[in-house]
């Protein structure tokens, strides 16, 4: 007896999903808010050095400028060089501009007219520091990639429910310390560990709405928590208009984790992952609330404890990140899902953080970035359960590929041009990421699934860790950051199309569901070999099938498993 069958005695979709659902969006919505903040919080405004010490933008008119900072071949003053002595204002360009220039010694101005405060106003992370400010985001994604392996490994082995709580304080009270840092060091430490804590909300809370769901729902659960990811992602740029100083916009979008905790309580723990325990007493709690709920009033009669024992066998040992290779199958798509999520969140985050290229300005490019998104997400709830998880994945992440050359092909003066197709880019880039979190968590055993999600949001928030850095190489040439971007959406496309199909099909609950043909083709001795589990099963019992998609009518032997 599978997990599903148990969930149509409690209601598969009820009163209890919905309300379960809308609470786990809260944490989707405030995600966006923490890892597209470097965008606004980091923003390095028009900047020249400093005349004198203390000297403020504006005492000089541009031209007077001239008799201090030397002009680029394009006209404008330099960011990073001055005169060593000043030169006089009748000298023609050529002839001042052979003067000796030398780094900036007093400092630099800035422009404020944008952002009153940002990290890099704040410590001069420019010219020589620049490489600072954007290693700042890759600290924040190490924070990210380190939590991506530990919450998906202890909510695996703890819970998802308490691992949720943690990650919620954790974000709180870093994110805090993030905006009352006193040195760049203390701030990308904070951030860092800031990153850890969201990690985690960011891995269960897609999770929990999933396993509380059955197959026909799976798709929409998993758009409208996408969507609450859109919600923050459009959000966030308001927040950014109306907060132009950094510490206060930290402060703004940490304090809805405060509202994530005083709903924590309501969340509820995955049966799914208590059966796998074999806790069936606080599994059956859990069930009844939701039976009560969807006005299931019967389910207490027909199924205690008791008989959840007797009709559920279920693997019971502990499990790590060695068992996603142990078996041939698992082996398979964690590799492919490691290409795959690499190049999804390297994509993403590379057209994402480098909106001051295109020629709008940097909060409305932001939101049409995340309004963008709505119908990218609405086609793939149209398109996921028509045409399939892998076509629909492997076809986005193809044309995201497609659009980010594109950008790179359209000469310099279309700039416009240039940003409708970062626009649609990005589209397909996050309709990528939004199946990509459903598909890897129907690839994934229920005894795995969190601890599969983590190695994938590792090997995503490598991805996403390395594209402000390859941001850095337009200084070698304008366009080599988009050909990185393009080709590497490309190979995680193809790699995409090497996974097997999971629409209509019933989450696995173990190894050995993984290992199986998808016909639901009975185990041979080669295969019973390879599980990780095979020592330790219980023995076989024999049972009518159950109906499904891809299984036939009538009795044959199966497995009982959740």
């Amino acid at each position: 007896m599978r997990f599903e069958d148990i969930l149509t005695e409690v209601g598969v979709f009820g009163k209890f999903q919905i309300i379960s659902l809308l609470i786990l969006c809260l944490p989707r919505v405030i995600l966006p808010l923490h890892f597209l903040l470097h965008i606004f919080i980091s923003a390095v405004p028009p900047h020249h050095c400093a005349i004198t010490s203390g000297g403020q933008i504006g005492n000089l008119s541009h031209e007077d400028l001239h008799i201090y900072i030397p002009t680029e071949e394009d006209g404008r003053t330099s960011s990073c060089e001055m005169y060593s002595h000043p030169q006089l204002s009748n000298r023609s360009k050529e002839t001042a501009n052979s003067f000796t220039v030398e780094k900036c010694q007093h400092g630099w101005e800035y422009l404020r007219s944008t952002f009153t405060s940002t990290t890099v106003t704040e410590w001069d992370l420019v010219c020589d520091k620049k490489g600072l400010n954007q290693a700042s985001a890759t600290f924040f994604f190490i924070g990210l990639t380190v939590g991506s392996v530990i919450c998906g490994y202890l909510s695996d082995r703890f819970g998802r429910r308490w691992i949720l709580l943690v990650s919620f304080l954790i974000s709180t009270i870093f994110g805090i310390l993030s905006a009352l840092s006193v040195s760049y060091m203390m701030f990308s430490l904070c951030r860092m560990l800031s990153g850890v804590g969201l990690m985690g909300m960011t891995l269960i809370s897609i999770t929990l709405a999933l396993e509380w769901t059955d197959v026909s729902h799976r798709t929409f659960c998993g758009t409208i928590s996408s969507l609450s990811w859109t919600a923050g992602y459009m959000l966030l740029a308001l927040l950014a208009y109306l907060i132009r100083d950094w510490r206060w916009l930290l402060l703004a979008v940490t304090s809805p984790c405060l509202l994530a905790i005083a709903t924590w309580w309501w969340v509820p723990e995955s049966a799914r992952w208590l059966l796998t325990k074999q806790d069936f007493v606080t599994a059956h709690r859990y069930l009844s609330t939701c039976a009560k709920m969807n006005g299931k009033q019967d389910f207490q009669l027909k199924i205690s404890p008791e008989v959840l024992q007797k009709i559920v066998t279920v693997e019971c040992r502990k499990y790590n990140f060695w068992d996603l290779v142990k078996t041939h199958q698992l082996r398979k798509n964690t590799l492919c899902l490691g290409i795959m999520w690499f190049g999804v969140a390297f994509s993403y985050y590379g057209i994402s953080f480098n909106i001051t290229s295109f020629s709008l300005n940097p909060f409305l490019t932001h939101f049409i970035f995340g309004a963008i998104e709505i119908p990218a997400k609405i086609g793939v709830f149209l398109l996921l359960d028509r045409i399939g998880r892998k076509l629909c994945q492997g076809g986005s992440l193809l044309t995201t590929g497609v659009f980010i050359a594109l950008t790179s092909l359209i000469p310099t003066g279309m700039e416009n041009t240039r940003s409708v197709m970062a626009i649609l880019g990005k589209g397909f880039s996050e309709a990528a990421f939004t199946i990509a979190f459903l598909y890897t968590a129907e690839l994934y055993p229920t005894v795995l699934r969190q601890t599969g999600l983590g190695f994938c949001s590792f090997m995503s928030r490598l991805g996403s860790s390395l594209a402000p850095l390859v941001i850095l190489l337009e200084d070698v040439w304008v366009f080599l950051p988009h050909i990185i971007f393009s080709c590497m959406s490309l190979i995680s496309g193809a790699a995409a199309f090497l996974l097997s199909e999971t629409s209509q099909v019933q989450l696995p609950e173990t190894i050995q569901d993984i290992e199986m043909d998808r016909n639901q083709a009975p185990f041979t001795d080669a295969d019973r070999d390879l599980s990780s589990d095979s020592s330790n099963r219980p023995e076989d019992r024999s049972m009518p099938a159950e109906s499904s998609p891809n299984t036939s009518h009538g009795p044959e032997t199966m497995r009982h498993v959740l």
